[in-house]
């Protein structure tokens, strides 16, 4: 009994109340922590106390790191930070990131699900210098040919936008490419249905009881809603009569070469073209002394006569049949080949 009663009374010590006494201070608890001490500073380990906020290049490095996020909205809100990074930026100064660092973050969105992605990915490339966009034309053409043969009709017509915008910023470049010639050509043929049986295989819809070596129109891939009446079909012509036109364009002679020639130059100073400095980042490139070996489709074509002599022994037949197909359609379709017919007869002069 008396262990019992010991342990009740050690139990009700927690419940008791303590007297207080006038004149005298209130005891402290066990846990009692004295704070009464001051410090100049407090240092946390693993962690900075920054009052400053992050500098326009760390937020441009950070959104393009948001590129890659889930959410499309995300991505879309990052591409638009982006563009008006580089837009409001002064004049002459240079991008928050070079060229070369961007791109790569940003060429997969060609293929995305979101229209609002894709509609913001062009105004950002729109807002890129031309100068920077030129040298990088081999790395923007793949991503641009896997959006022309897409599944979806929506991606296709941006990658036609895009190739359209590409042309214009750098046409020379893009049909002078390593495949930027004969690959893209095809790319065109499959999404018009115009097939041959090279260009056959780059697409899955072709019909497999044709037996003949161009396919007609019936093949051409469809282009979204059926509301839309052709358009997106008008929309690949104008950009196909704009990449013939750069391949049959003539080349802007170097006029400082032309000066010299011109001048006659020391002697014995000969062939003064191939004495000037190069104006490419890479002039080399069509040697590839150490890229992987390439066959017809692959190869550079750096003159029109070389990109004429191939198209008119692989595509001139498949294209001069569906751009007859296409004025026998009419309307806005017919009037649009218009421009496909001017480029074919500009590259036979």
């Amino acid at each position: 009994m008396g262990a019992s009663q010991k342990r009740k009374k050690e139990k009700q010590k927690d419940f008791q109340k303590p007297k207080l006494k006038v004149g005298k201070a209130k005891a402290k608890p066990d846990n009692f922590t004295d704070t009464s001490f001051k410090s100049k500073s407090i240092v946390l380990n693993q962690q900075s106390l920054k009052l400053n906020a992050p500098t326009a290049n760390a937020q441009f490095t950070h959104h393009l790191s948001l590129l890659s996020s889930k959410s499309d909205a995300q991505r879309r809100d990052s591409i638009a930070h982006l563009t008006t990074s580089i837009t409001a930026r002064p004049v002459d100064s240079p991008l928050p990131q070079p060229v070369s660092m961007i791109l790569p973050a940003v060429l997969p969105l060609i293929l995305d699900a979101n229209s609002g992605v894709r509609t913001q990915l062009l105004k950002l490339l729109r807002s890129l210098p031309e100068s920077d966009v030129q040298d990088h034309v081999i790395q923007l053409l793949p991503y641009i040919r896997a959006g022309m043969t897409h599944l979806a009709a929506d991606i296709r017509l941006s990658a036609i936008e895009i190739l359209s915008w590409l042309l214009h910023v750098a046409g020379a470049e893009v049909v002078s490419s390593a495949g930027g010639w004969v690959k893209t050509l095809n790319c065109f043929l499959s999404l018009l249905g115009w097939h041959t049986e090279a260009s056959s295989k780059w697409t899955s819809i072709s019909s497999a009881s044709a037996s003949a070596t161009t396919k007609t129109s019936t093949n051409r891939s469809t282009f979204g809603k059926a509301g839309a009446a052709g358009r997106p079909q008008v929309k690949v012509l104008a950009v196909l009569a704009e990449f013939l036109q750069a391949g049959f364009g003539f080349q802007e002679a170097d006029s400082e070469g032309d000066e010299v020639a011109a001048a006659g130059g020391p002697f014995p100073i000969v062939q003064v073209q191939a004495q000037m400095i190069p104006r490419t980042a890479a002039p080399y490139l069509y040697l590839n002394l150490f890229g992987q070996p390439r066959d017809e489709e692959g190869e550079m074509y750096e003159t029109r006569e070389d990109r004429y002599r191939v198209f008119e022994s692989r595509f001139l037949a498949a294209v001069e049949k569906g751009v007859e197909g296409a004025r026998q359609e009419g309307g806005e379709v017919g009037r649009a080949s218009a421009g496909v017919r001017r480029a074919l007869a500009e590259g036979r002069t």
